[in-house]
């Protein structure tokens, strides 16, 4: 989908080979600085509505939600059954590789937020996910995709890797335009002094569809 929006290589990989290979084995490390994981949780606390239904999107073993919050559901969708099993936050998990199928294995409307940390750099299908993305939130909810500068860059399509932060907060924005079916996305610098930067691009279903 929208494949000709991109430059010919654009989701191309250094490692091409099965990403269930490469997350066989759980990695129990967190991906950002202390400072920088309490500045995407105050973000989470300022924007996710509480007793909701949230779905932690290419989730691991910690979801960085806010401790003190209460959720009536916690999906996580990853890569690893164990990280996923080890997440105190999560009320039920997944393995479901995206690149290989895109579209999330949920009902339609099935929750108020979605939320992802740090990992949109590893799709190589993200209209087609984000698309689904909206599908599976409710009319209102929204969707919030956390970004830094780390990651495996064998496994980040070799076009995130060519740009710089802003364009790669530009870059999120433009795969929820093009997936269609969100109102105008925006774009939040959070980054803390001498961590990690984090950037949150979110973006609402529109509560009349």
């Amino acid at each position: 989908m929208a494949s000709a929006d991109f430059p010919a290589h654009f989701f191309d990989r250094l490692d091409g080979s099965d990403d269930a290979d490469f997350y066989q084995v759980a990695r129990l490390v967190t991906h950002i600085d202390d400072d920088t994981i309490a500045a995407l949780t105050a973000v989470y606390r300022e924007m996710l509505p509480a007793h909701s239904a949230v779905l932690d999107l290419m989730s691991s073993w910690v979801s960085h939600l806010p401790p003190e919050a209460r959720f009536r559901r916690v999906a996580g969708l990853g890569m690893n059954a164990d990280e996923l099993r080890r997440n105190p936050r999560l009320t039920e998990f997944v393995v479901h590789d995206l690149n290989a199928n895109p579209d999330l294995p949920y009902g339609d409307a099935s929750f108020d937020a979605i939320v992802n940390a740090v990992s949109v750099q590893y799709l190589t299908r993200p209209v087609e996910v984000f698309a689904s993305m909206r599908r599976v939130v409710k009319p209102g909810g929204v969707a919030l995709v956390a970004i830094s500068h780390r990651m495996f860059p064998t496994k980040a399509v070799l076009g995130w890797q060519a740009l710089d932060t802003a364009d790669r907060a530009r870059l999120v924005r433009h795969y929820f335009e093009l997936a269609g079916g969100w109102e105008p996305p925006q774009v939040l610098d959070r980054s803390p002094a001498y961590a990690d930067p984090l950037w949150v691009i979110f973006a609402q279903r529109p509560s009349e569809c």
